[in-house]
């Protein structure tokens, strides 16, 4: 990471427009803050897309475009890469944020970043219409920098995914394991599907009893977990019956990163600024 940020900070240099994206369900959490220190430093305009906005929830993706769209600098859409008409929308979305930069002597140069498995590699691919970058659904599949001529007054270089050395937020590192921008190495499924399983209980109750038939009435988290556990079949016999949580919280996780829950976000500007609040550190 420190290689590509350094490679990163190089290029800065030479761009005109920094294309980053992030993922619709958790905007904030997978929003790499070397990212805009590296774009302010440089004093570079950003096309901010909000990806696998068909998996979030329209209401705070609505809220989120209108938070980002009051930052200087900034532009922010949300689109669904897989959508080829979608990624079509992306070089006219650049063009006016660097006017000066529209010729065959000047191209505009865009740079795609953002954190590991947003769709980076996916948006490369169908805005040249061939694959040149590999996609997986795994965090850091993209390992070097690729530089490609998208017509005659445009290039596009793609970046590996950059994650920052550290974490600040607990909730933060959970929502990125949640959506899969983490490795499962780095993580314990059981600890984030029972976080993933409290955000479902506050705020979408109905989709949760609805997708896996319990009734979630005074659930905790890891009561969610065991229910699913119970409900799927997770209970070896070898076990002694005791419920195999790693394997219901392996569901759980698949099944809300396919969308098979419905359109959900794990976070919205406003519980952004309530964790924010409770987190500060008193003057």
């Amino acid at each position: 990471m420190t290689s590509a940020r350094k490679k990163a900070a190089e290029t800065m240099e030479f761009i005109d427009v920094v294309v980053e994206v992030v993922d619709a369900r958790a905007p904030e959490a997978s929003c790499n803050p070397i990212i805009r220190e590296l774009r302010e430093h440089r004093q570079r305009p950003c096309l901010k897309i909000l990806n696998k906005a068909d998996l979030a929830d329209p209401a705070a993706t609505k809220a989120w475009l209108a938070f980002y769209n009051k930052q200087k600098g900034v532009k922010a859409v949300a689109l669904n890469c897989k959508n080829a008409s979608d990624a079509a929308k992306v070089p006219k979305l650049c063009q006016p944020l660097a006017p000066h930069r529209d010729s065959r002597l000047k191209p505009l140069r865009m740079i795609i970043m953002g954190i590991p498995n947003v769709g980076k590699s996916t948006l490369m691919n169908m805005l040249l219409k061939r694959r040149v970058a590999n996609v997986g659904d795994e965090p850091a599949v993209t390992k070097s920098q690729q530089t490609h001529d998208l017509n005659e007054r445009m290039t596009l270089t793609d970046s590996p995914g950059l994650m920052w050395p550290k974490i600040e937020h607990p909730s933060d590192g959970l929502m990125l394991a949640a959506i899969h921008a983490i490795s499962r190495n780095a993580v314990f499924e059981e600890e984030v599907a029972e976080y993933l399983a409290g955000i479902l209980l506050a705020r979408y109750p109905a989709q949760l009893a609805e997708r896996f038939k319990i009734d979630v009435d005074g659930m905790d988290g890891i009561g969610v977990v065991q229910a699913i556990a119970k409900k799927r079949g997770c209970i070896p016999k070898v076990r002694g019956g005791e419920p195999d949580l790693e394997k219901a919280a392996m569901i759980l996780l698949t099944e809300y990163r396919a969308g098979k829950l419905g359109r959900i976000s794990l976070e919205t500007p406003a519980t952004r600024a309530a964790m924010l609040k409770q987190t500060a550190t008193p003057d």
